[in-house]
């Protein structure tokens, strides 16, 4: 996985850059401040960008994402609505900058499988903000949760397909169906197939 690092900062920089050599089977691409982030992703074509964020940085975040690759945040306001608003745009995960070398690499991972992944601080923030931050989120709106290929794994759940006729459906790997699963599971705050399934039939993802 080709993975472009993103940072105003050498320094960080040069940590990230670290962090992905030592983490097969990731691979650094290139690494560039954001001040020209748009022409090295077409020139170079990561699968994951790695954007260590910094305020003032919010106009630029959709063009970023809409130009292909998934993207990493790096961030230390994890629950600012201007990054919560890109998971509706591309933005795959966000992560603190404090985060663990492996935790880097296994988001980077993820993002690039098409899951999306928050750290459990993101999390308890935004559970501490409140039910009134979510209203765009709720559970009972899976289509707007759910990544394409979550949406297509659960409804082959609702088929009563077993994980490993799912992987061979989607010519995925059964353990990338496990992850797909485990991501559907947290999003709608479900802990079965069952659950996962009539909330996919109550709103109009899963059709009778």
């Amino acid at each position: 996985m080709r993975v472009l690092v993103a940072a105003d900062s050498a320094v960080t920089r040069a940590g990230l850059e670290s962090v992905i050599t030592q983490s097969p089977p990731l691979a650094v691409a290139g690494s560039v401040s954001t001040g020209n982030l748009n022409e090295q992703i077409r020139e170079l074509q990561p699968d994951v960008v790695l954007l260590a964020w910094r305020r003032g940085l919010e106009e630029s975040l959709d063009s970023w994402i809409e130009s292909g690759p998934a993207f990493v945040l790096l961030t230390d306001d994890a629950d600012q609505p201007s990054a919560r608003a890109g998971f509706h745009s591309g933005l795959r995960a966000i992560i603190p900058l404090q985060a663990s070398a492996r935790e880097i690499a296994v988001a980077i991972e993820a993002a690039a499988e098409g899951l999306i992944v928050l750290h459990p601080d993101a999390v308890n923030a935004r559970q501490a903000a409140g039910p009134g931050t979510r209203s765009a989120e709720a559970p009972d709106a899976p289509d707007a949760l759910l990544t394409p290929r979550e949406i297509e794994v659960l409804r082959l759940l609702a088929e009563g397909f077993a994980n490993k006729n799912i992987a061979w459906k989607l010519k995925i790997s059964e353990h990338t169906v496990k992850f797909h699963i485990a991501s559907i599971f947290t999003k709608l705050n479900v802990s079965s197939r069952a659950e996962a399934v009539a909330i996919g039939i109550r709103q109009g993802v899963i059709l009778l």
